[in-house]
């Protein structure tokens, strides 16, 4: 019998650890530690995605998994509203010019061509162009008409079926200036999946109307379409598809009489069902974007979901970043500060209810125990500095303290908390981020809202550059008062992010989806390019959920944490952040952690059995 090394040229190697570099997929080690054979697979899986930032159904994708596209659409009535997703979150795009549903779309998300649809009372042959900024009026479709197979890049594309409202077989296709009638579908149908080029697309599935539905698949070759005699194996209509001809996946869709996440691949020949490789949320009227067989970005679905699930075909585990459920703080509260991530982190004061605390209490990601007051009661509101053994407390509302808010600042050892020199300007409301040797403050109201600035140097604050905007009750992410980022500062109709530098603050042009007032959950030890809120009053205003990120080049959409509020106690890193108490309207004591997302290898231990 062939031995080990003679076949892959490598003998069994005895570790003591798992090996973590990509290199190991497919070798065998022998794990001294566990006294068993490991090895490291590549397999398929679907992960949960941050939500659109409007759920709808019936609308048009494309692009590839960290660069997608969605336009249009329907909520309760058609929309033109047009995301863009970076493999993080969904952030706003142009408007389409025509709002619509049950269209199509082709090309990528800095060029882009949508066709078709319908408005509730006519089928469209409008056609837009997408720069990655705008959309333009192009050349009308033929055949006005929904929910057909698309192909192609927005200068080369193909629309095939579809329904007006009788199902239909006939193609087109667009060359940059006009569309022309192809050879027809070999089967009419309409809600048929659609990927692939000009010259080289794939249709398959979708309702025939009457008759049902079906798994038929069609290629076509830039002149005509041949029915492959490999269906899909659920049969189905309404899914999402991507890739290419030779190596699609086709995902969601409904089958007649439910919804459905399965999942399946297309090698160029046959179907492949990757059961039981299936999206967590069964969807119909999909849409999803993906290069090819081993990565795909599913978003959106009947009836208006914002759900957003991506496939990876891979050696690595991807967990995608999330919000889960911490032990509750000990009593209910508002308007506290915190410092430090998920395992470290130490929250004090705030308002409990009957009165302003001082109560100080640390978390080791797994439950609260008390640790010394504060010398001063107050509720802070977003102004904690520093990490679970040295942090600084300052500002805040101080009861008979009067209007203007307070001065005092403390610093914190890891037990006891000092008072140590004060602020130059009264208030509170006001938001802080940094260590305990070089923090920030900035707005808040004294009682009048203010865009006073000042800079913590380890013993003392003097005066630093005020910000363009008046501002209270915001977020911050920093690690020092030479690099921070204000959060959602108010410059209607925008809410505008702002960068300091040590002297002055400029407008970064990368604005908040919404505005974003007593945030829930953050990152005031967070960075400047890395940041992460949650929770809070939007701007119309309500007490709402929804959870967004910045990268340094832009917000996009983040997984929402589960209690709605306001007020509450925010600090952390962008991979490890918490969120304490706040208003829902009453006091809470829901603690929430929010983990960043991570990759590992997937190890599998070889047995005999």
């Amino acid at each position: 019998m062939s031995e080990y090394k003679t076949i892959f040229g490598k003998a069994v190697k005895a570790l003591a650890s798992d090996p973590t570099d990509a290199g190991a997929e497919g070798q065998i080690w022998y794990n001294t530690t566990t006294g068993s054979f490991r090895t490291v697979l590549a397999t398929g899986a679907w992960s949960s995605g941050s939500p659109l930032i409007i759920g709808r159904s019936q609308a048009g994708g494309n692009g590839i998994q960290d660069a997608a596209l969605i336009c249009g659409g329907y909520t309760t009535a058609g929309v033109a509203s047009t995301e863009e997703y970076n493999g993080n979150g969904w952030g706003t795009g142009g408007d389409l010019n025509t709002a619509r549903y049950a269209l199509k779309s082709a090309g990528t998300q800095t060029s882009a061509i949508a066709f078709g649809g319908y408005t509730g009372t006519a089928y469209h042959t409008t056609s837009e162009t997408y720069n990655g900024t705008s959309w333009t009026n192009g050349p009308a479709i033929n055949t006005g008409r929904t929910s057909g197979s698309q192909a192609g890049t927005s200068t080369a594309a193909l629309y095939a079926g579809g329904g007006i409202p009788t199902v239909v077989n006939n193609s087109e296709e667009y060359n940059g200036t006009s569309w022309t009638e192809g050879n027809n579908l070999n089967t009419a149908r309409t809600v048929v999946g659609g990927s692939g080029i000009q010259t080289a697309a794939l249709a398959a599935g979708g309702e025939q109307g009457p008759p049902g539905y079906t798994g038929a698949t069609e290629l076509y070759d830039g002149t005509s379409w041949t029915t492959s005699p490999a269906s899909l194996n659920v049969i189905k209509g309404g899914q999402a598809q991507s890739g290419t001809q030779t190596s699609s996946l086709a995902y969601g869709g409904y089958t007649g009489t439910a919804a459905t996440g399965a999942t399946e691949s297309w090698d160029g020949t046959s179907w492949t069902n990757l059961s039981p490789v299936v999206m967590a949320v069964a969807r119909n009227a999909t849409e999803g974007a993906g290069a090819d067989s081993t990565s795909a970005v599913c978003f959106g679905g009947d009836p208006q979901k914002s759900d957003t699930e991506e496939y990876n075909f891979s050696a690595s585990v991807i967990t995608a970043g999330a919000w889960a459920s911490g032990a509750n703080y000990p009593v209910t509260i508002q308007d506290a500060a915190g410092a430090g991530p998920v395992t470290a982190n130490v929250t004090w004061g705030g308002f409990d209810g009957p009165a302003y605390t001082a109560a100080t209490n640390e978390y080791n990601g797994s439950a609260w125990t008390s640790s010394g007051n504060m010398n001063t009661a107050r509720a802070l509101y977003q102004t904690g500095i520093g990490t679970q053994t040295a942090a600084i407390g300052t500002s805040g509302y101080i009861p008979g303290g009067g209007p203007s808010g307070s001065t005092n600042t403390e610093s914190y050892d890891g037990s006891t908390w000092t008072n140590v020199n004060s602020l130059n300007t009264s208030r509170y409301n006001a938001t802080a981020t940094g260590i305990q040797t070089s923090g920030i403050i900035t707005g808040g109201q004294t009682p009048a809202q203010t865009s006073a600035t000042e800079e913590w140097d380890g013993t003392s604050w003097t005066a630093g550059g005020s910000t363009p905007v008046v501002s209270a009750a915001l977020s911050m992410s920093g690690q020092s008062n030479t690099d921070a980022l204000l959060i959602s500062a108010s410059s209607p109709p925008v809410f505008i992010t702002l960068l300091y530098n040590g002297t002055s603050w400029s407008d970064t042009g990368h604005n908040l989806l919404d505005q974003k007032t007593g945030v829930a959950g953050g990152s005031q030890q967070g960075t400047t390019n890395a940041a992460i809120i949650a929770g809070g009053l939007d701007s119309s205003p309500a007490i709402v959920s929804t959870s967004f990120q910045y990268n340094g080049s832009s917000w996009v959409t983040a997984p929402s944490i589960s209690t709605a509020r306001y007020g509450g106690a925010a600090s952390g890193t962008y991979q490890s952040a918490l969120a304490v108490g706040g208003e829902q309207p009453t006091q809470s004591n829901a603690t929430e952690e929010w983990t960043g997302e991570t990759t590992a290898l997937n190890y599998k231990t070889i047995t005999t059995s």
